[in-house]
């Protein structure tokens, strides 16, 4: 079986496990959309909920004296109406949190069992070590491990335990019991963490991550492939040496994730942890590990002594310090190359032919720029913090981003224009320049006069063969169309040196439109669909969905202060349109049902 073709609908192996990976998305988005929606009497935050409901609202001590409990209330006229009338109220929200619950622990049930089949041989000519082989192999096991650990993650931060403890029994009181119901209740018990709280349970989230875990040996398989490859190829659209960990941000927020599962590697694998580091941390210690969620690593890796350790170098104050001064002076840089390109009549389609390339790294290095900028002003730590925050002001930070938006958004206009129109341009220069060579090789026939007659047949023959070539030239092949391209320049510009041509200032004319139209040619069929797709991943902001909030009184403000700035929200809300694509794009690939209740949350 061919893991080239994991995609592939008729390949089971791969549409197994990309069904997998979009139940996970669907079921984070779930999470998170339920999450919004908690009764506030589950937390039992102010006195007169305890009072009220306090004896019909337990947490997982219940079991141990469940008819205590439950004599209590029959025996109690008014507490059996108020357990009647709350379970009138809550039961269909509890249903749904019981089974986004019961969802995760299906999802890893599901996960555990896919694995075992790939061992097993179920799949006929196809082990892990094929799947991991593969592109689309690698990137779906990572992603089905760190769907798994953010389902847990988000949990544990959005739904209190205390909370999930009083849904679960509160279901388990009002429909009973049933096959799944304690293994729910063990993966989804209280772990001692409270998002409101400062103080981290011991050994958390690590043990919380051993309740139910996926197999470890694939863990470990996943996290080498982690380690050493770049499995969603984001190098090539960020060539540069300093936008290394912008290119693999994506991967370094799976590893994150994924480390809980094996925290031996976090604990004491000082060699491992340096590489994870060196390669993905060099630069930067707060990172979004989904949709804006931030995290700094310095507090987070503090109870791990190998991955401190690995951290040290990145945040010692003096290199913080450096990486700051060295972002505080690429924004300056970034921010005067922008004003260029976005002065009205500046940026044409004849520009971004020319300079394509230089225009994508400044937006490149705009990007990475605002990430850093972004995700560190969020750092926990005080000092780290302070140094950071030091030059880089939200008001910056803000026009650095709504600039961005609008070339980006300019930029990413001319290209559609250019690539609607490529073929009728490519065709057009092509015929003119033919034109030109033809009427060149006419005129070495000594039959048409341009100024004398002269008459040379072998330069007839050759821009007659010249011209031949010129019309099979096909933009089809764009590499092959390339270089030959650039071969035909090459000769001529050897044949101008010859007597006949040098000594004649009409024909060198000629010659000298020829050349122009093949270099429009050139230009032309470097145009290409991949450039959008680079200019998208680029322009990646789903890092910044939660954390944007910050900047809107400053947009408001803006907006008040000049009224014209209104142009650049609009590309800055186009660029925001990003953010949906990441928890898609499983989802599409699998043409799940999921799709629009997926996408309306996070639109």
């Amino acid at each position: 079986m061919a893991t080239t073709d994991l995609l592939a609908g008729e390949n089971l192996a791969g549409q197994n496990l990309l069904s997998i990976c979009s139940r996970g998305s669907a079921i984070v988005a779930e999470l998170l959309r339920l999450s919004d929606h908690i009764p506030p009497v589950f937390y039992l935050a102010d006195k007169a909920d305890q009072v009220k409901y306090g004896a019909i609202l337990h947490d997982f001590s219940y079991l141990r004296n469940i008819e205590v409990h439950e004599n209590r209330i029959s025996s109690d006229v008014e507490l059996v109406d108020l357990d009647e009338e709350f379970r009138e109220s809550h039961m269909e929200l509890l249903v749904r949190f019981y089974r986004l619950f019961e969802s995760i622990y299906k999802y890893v049930k599901d996960l555990t069992r896919y694995l075992e089949d790939v061992e097993e041989g179920v799949y006929i000519q196809l082990r892990l070590e094929d799947v991991l082989a593969s592109d689309v192999g690698k990137q779906l096991l990572s992603e089905s491990f760190s769907l798994y650990g953010l389902m847990l993650t988000l949990m544990d931060n959005r739904i209190e335990g205390p909370v999930r403890e009083r849904m679960l029994i509160c279901y388990y009181r009002y429909k009973g019991s049933s096959d799944t119901h304690s293994a729910v209740c063990n993966l989804c018990r209280a772990t001692g963490y409270l998002p409101t709280s400062q103080k981290r349970p011991p050994k958390y989230p690590e043990e919380y991550f051993a309740r139910l875990p996926p197999p470890l040996d694939v863990v470990k398989m996943v996290v080498s492939r982690l380690r050493s490859d770049d499995i969603y190829k984001q190098m090539k659209e960020w060539p540069s040496p300093d936008h290394r960990t912008t290119a693999l941000a994506n991967q370094a927020a799976i590893l994150y994730i994924v480390l809980f599962f094996v925290p031996d590697t976090l604990n004491k694998e000082n060699a491992a942890m340096r590489e994870i580091v060196d390669k993905h941390f060099s630069d930067n210690w707060v990172i979004s590990f989904y949709m804006g969620f931030v995290v700094d690593l310095s507090i987070m890796w503090e109870p791990y002594k190998a991955a401190m350790a690995a951290l040290k170098n990145t945040i010692e104050p003096k290199h913080v310090k450096e990486i700051h001064e060295g972002q505080v002076a690429r924004i300056h840089t970034n921010q005067e190359r922008l004003a260029t390109y976005l002065t009205e009549g500046v940026l044409t389609e004849e520009l971004l032919l020319d300079n394509g390339h230089q225009m994508l790294h400044c937006l490149r290095d705009c990007n990475a720029s605002l990430r850093w900028a972004m995700l560190h002003r969020n750092c926990r730590n005080k000092k780290l913090r302070d140094t950071v925050c030091a030059s880089l002001k939200p008001e910056r930070i803000l026009l650095l981003l709504l600039h961005t938006a609008q070339l980006e958004f300019r930029v990413t206009e001319l290209y559609k224009m250019l690539l609607g129109a490529k073929e009728e341009r490519w065709a057009k220069a092509r015929a003119e320049c033919a034109q030109r060579v033809t009427e060149l090789a006419h005129f070495f026939s000594g039959e048409q006069i341009l100024t004398r007659n002269i008459k040379d047949g072998n330069l007839q023959q050759w821009f007659l063969n010249l011209a031949k070539e010129v019309t099979a030239l096909d933009p089809a092949d764009a590499t092959l169309a390339g270089r030959k391209m650039q071969q035909l320049l090459s000769a001529m510009e050897d044949v101008e040196q010859f007597h006949q041509i040098e000594s004649n200032a009409h024909v060198k004319h000629f010659l000298g439109d020829a050349r122009t139209f093949l270099r429009q040619m050139v230009r032309i069929v470097n145009v290409r669909e991949q450039t959008l797709a680079t200019l998208a991943a680029i322009g990646d902001l789903s890092y910044a969905f939660d954390i944007i909030s910050d900047y809107i009184p400053l947009m408001h403000a803006l907006v008040k202060k000049d009224p014209f700035s209104v142009l650049l929200l609009r590309a800055s809300f186009l660029k925001l349109a990003s953010v949906l694509e990441l928890p898609l794009v499983r989802i599409n690939q699998a043409s799940s049902p999921d799709l629009e209740s997926v996408a309306e949350y996070y639109s």
